[in-house]
């Protein structure tokens, strides 16, 4: 269709935008476990396994918001996210919306995609490249 044939054009651009708003959202699951902010009600303290949660979640969203290191990133989180979907959801039920793994389904599929697509527009690693 031709009117969608002239957004190919911002592909590079929505596909930063993409990865800023993932990363942003990914900062706030780490910043929450690590620093219980946003306050949320998971305050507990800290096992080997979240604190190592805590830390890939925001240390590997800001990079990925950044757009440094983003494939070798990406994958890791992308890992991470499957292994906290079969870990911590799937033990609570079968489908998704009922074991509340929705989001870690999302974004280990948009991480993944990274691992393929790469950073976009507005990303540290395009200068690193250049």
């Amino acid at each position: 269709m031709a009117l969608f044939d002239g957004l190919a054009r911002y592909q590079p651009q929505a596909l930063g935008v993409l990865r800023i708003v993932t990363a942003l959202q990914f900062i706030e699951h780490g910043s929450q476990k690590l620093f219980n902010f946003p306050v949320g009600e998971h305050a507990d303290a800290l096992t080997g396994l979240t604190l190592t949660a805590g830390i890939l979640e925001f240390a590997g969203g800001i990079l990925l918001a950044l757009g440094l290191l983003t494939r070798p990133v990406a994958f890791l989180l992308a890992g991470e996210m499957a292994i906290a979907y079969f870990m911590a959801h799937v033990p609570r039920d079968f489908f998704p919306v009922n074991n509340g793994g929705d989001s870690a389904i999302s974004f280990c599929f948009i991480f993944l995609y990274l691992v393929f697509a790469g950073a976009g527009a507005f990303a540290l690693d395009n200068r690193r490249n250049a």
